[in-house]
């Protein structure tokens, strides 16, 4: 029995007809991530129509469209989360075709897009997908343009979006001469997290917790996405980009804009934008007094990493916002590679009321970080409040509790779309509202070009920790959420 409904889901913004050329077809990333989401898109009946999808990468890999349905089909079967039937698959295979392109010759690609335009129609959206190495990034999208294949078409372009200010400005003004903005989509997968969304839901559409979310009320916001994984083979990698670059200027200085920005004028792209982009000009430069580095022990081992290398694994930083909604509140952000945990959370903490008045004897006897309200931004999501009550008995004495909401337990999340999910589909109808934008990304290297110029000198740290110590004195006065009771660093 086919899982795919008998006709597509009729819904407001049904995607148009499109073709989806997919660059680095045959890369980790469309095996694990891109080409099982264009497949659980289209059993859930949220594909155009019709659509083409053109895998295509260097001839090199000496493939054919043969060879690429029996590679997709793989990739399902082993990173896929739906069933592969052979009646489904088949449906999809038609609509599969591999066209092999050299950077300086796209001409068996122009060709492959024309007879899926013949197929398809005229009309149809054309959207490049590049995921590929940033070093091809500007010699992919001039070979696109040159090709006369650019004009009109969506582009859809991965991190990192340059890797200090001056690359960033180079990358947008490659694509800005072939592509309009407006049909420019820089992908963070981190945005198109239920949960990160769920930030929006959350302040704007509850009258009890926007009042209270400025300086007068909280006395500090944290942003933790730790890693329990190491480099995992990608040392060469890390070596050319570091947390820094990887994580902190994308995923967090991001989730850092939805947190911080004022009540938009609407939820559509550009009043998002907008508010995002103000928060971000306010964001003080960073420097190393505000930051500590780290590096794993181990790091220094791994394949491709020079004996030498000063590269961080972790990043710790104090980010403050100067305009008058938070005057005086630090974010304090941290990322790491080979951590005690790998949950991500955004918390939320508020100003401590003066226990005095209830006593000596009323205080808590174990240590709970009270007062906070933190956003658990794993997959599924959560969200929970923690506080103090007074513990039952006839004298007044205080503990800790937690109010506590899952999504798992409070919704069907049989239809839920993971984040690459999301966002291509939002990239076929059109939608921006999750995407990050040139002027966004410029600010943010902006911002950080002092730290670039002189970090600090990362510190050692042990595997499955949160971290050099030194970041829990960044933190001080106040302690990370997610903390252990012990460091051996």
């Amino acid at each position: 029995m086919t899982n795919k409904p008998a006709t597509p889901i009729e819904h407001p913004s049904a995607p148009e007809n499109a073709i989806l050329v997919l660059f680095g077809a045959t890369g980790d990333l469309a095996k694990r991530k891109l080409i099982p989401g264009l497949y659980h898109l289209y059993l859930a009946g949220l594909m155009p129509g019709d659509f083409r999808i053109i895998g295509t990468a260097p001839p090199e890999f000496n493939l054919d469209t043969k060879g690429f349905i029996a590679l997709v089909h793989s990739s399902l079967t082993d990173f896929g989360r739906k069933e592969v039937t052979d009646a489904d698959f088949a449906d999809f295979a038609a609509k599969l075709t591999f066209a092999a392109s050299a950077t300086e010759d796209l001409s068996s690609l122009a060709a492959a897009i024309a007879a899926a335009r013949a197929s398809v129609a005229a009309d149809a959206n054309l959207i490049f997908y590049l995921a590929v190495p940033p070093p091809v990034f500007v010699p992919v999208i001039d070979s696109l343009g040159k090709a006369g294949i650019a004009a009109g078409a969506r582009l859809i372009i991965e991190k990192p979006f340059g890797s200090d200010l001056e690359s960033a400005k180079r990358l947008n003004g490659a694509i800005h001469h072939w592509f309009d903005e407006s049909d420019v989509y820089r992908i963070d997968h981190f945005l198109g997290k239920e949960a990160v969304q769920n930030i929006l839901a959350l302040r704007f559409a509850n009258g009890i917790f926007e009042p209270a979310w400025d300086h007068k009320h909280l006395a500090y916001v944290q942003i933790d996405v730790p890693e329990t994984l190491t480099v995992e083979g990608r040392g060469a990698f890390y070596e050319e980009t570091g947390a820094f670059r990887d994580m902190v200027v994308t995923h967090l200085l991001q989730v850092l804009g939805f947190l911080a920005m004022d009540p938009p004028e609407r939820f559509d792209a550009q009043s998002l934008n907008e508010a995002r982009g103000l928060v971000f000009d306010a964001i003080r430069p960073l420097s190393k007094g505000d930051v500590v580095f780290g590096q794993y022990r181990g790091y220094l081992q791994e394949p491709g990493v020079a004996a030498n290398s000063k590269i961080e694994t972790f990043v710790a930083a104090r980010v403050w916002i100067d305009n008058e909604r938070w005057a005086g509140v630090p974010f304090f952000l941290r990322t790491g590679k080979a951590m005690a945990s790998g949950n991500p959370v955004a918390t939320l903490g508020f100003g401590e009321p003066d226990l005095s008045r209830f006593g000596p004897e009323a205080s808590p006897t174990e240590t709970f970080q009270a007062n906070e309200l933190s956003l658990l931004l794993g997959d599924p999501a959560a969200i929970e409040l923690r506080f103090l009550t007074k513990e039952p008995g006839a004298t007044i004495s205080l503990a800790g509790a937690s109010l506590k909401f899952s999504y798992a337990q409070s919704f069907n999340l049989k239809y839920e779309l993971e984040a690459y999910e999301r966002l291509i589909h939002d990239v076929m109808i059109g939608d921006r509202t999750l995407f990050n934008a040139a002027a966004g990304i410029e600010r943010l290297w902006e911002v950080s070009a002092p730290l670039l110029d002189d970090p600090p000198e990362p510190q050692p740290y042990d595997r499955g920790s949160f971290g050099p110590r030194q970041a829990d004195d960044l933190i001080s006065p106040h302690m990370w959420h997610l903390r252990e009771a012990a460091r051996s660093s």
